[in-house]
């Protein structure tokens, strides 16, 4: 194994978990996460001797990640969103159960590229900056997709109105 193929396994083993469900939550689902995930790292170890600042590399990834799954959309792969049961692997800061399902289901239901948008400044706590460049779009339209994705997931919640979100909109 050269020193690139070990640099490489250790960014591997340290990254791929949060890769993973960074990718959930712009797909939805576990076994399409772990394909998008796949798909990044392979085309990270084609570029990795050209990769010169790994102190960029995560955001570098997620980049790669999120163009993957707007690529597999707009070519038309996955046409339909299956729905999943299945929880993110970490908690929604102060809703139980039952919200952070409904959190879930309706981030599923926001359109990929106010998903992307989502994800990588609230999930991946991406500045708006950050989030155009990853995106390869302008801060203006990170800030318009956002305020979208935002009233979309409000709208989707007050469908499926629970008392824990109830509490969070009401004590603003």
């Amino acid at each position: 194994m050269t020193d690139r193929d070990t640099a490489f396994a250790d960014y591997f083993a340290a990254r791929s978990d949060a890769m993973r469900r960074t990718a959930y939550l712009l797909c939805g689902d576990w076994h399409r996460a772990e394909d998008l995930v796949q798909v990044m790292f392979t085309k990270l170890y084609l570029a990795w001797k050209r990769i010169t600042r790994h102190e960029a590399l995560d955001a570098y990834a997620r980049q790669t990640l999120v163009r993957t799954f707007l690529s597999e959309r707009r070519l038309g792969w996955f046409r339909k969103e299956s729905v999943t049961h299945d929880l993110a692997d970490t908690a929604v800061t102060g809703a139980g159960p039952e919200d952070r399902m409904v959190l879930l289901a309706a981030l599923r239901q926001v359109p990929p590229g106010q998903r992307a948008v989502l994800v990588l400044r609230y999930w991946e706590d991406m500045s708006v900056e950050e989030t155009a460049k990853a995106l390869n779009c302008s801060t203006g339209t990170v800030k318009s997709q956002a305020a979208r994705g935002l009233q979309t997931l409000r709208d989707l919640l007050a469908v499926h109105s629970t008392p824990a979100f109830d509490r969070k909109r009401t004590s603003r």
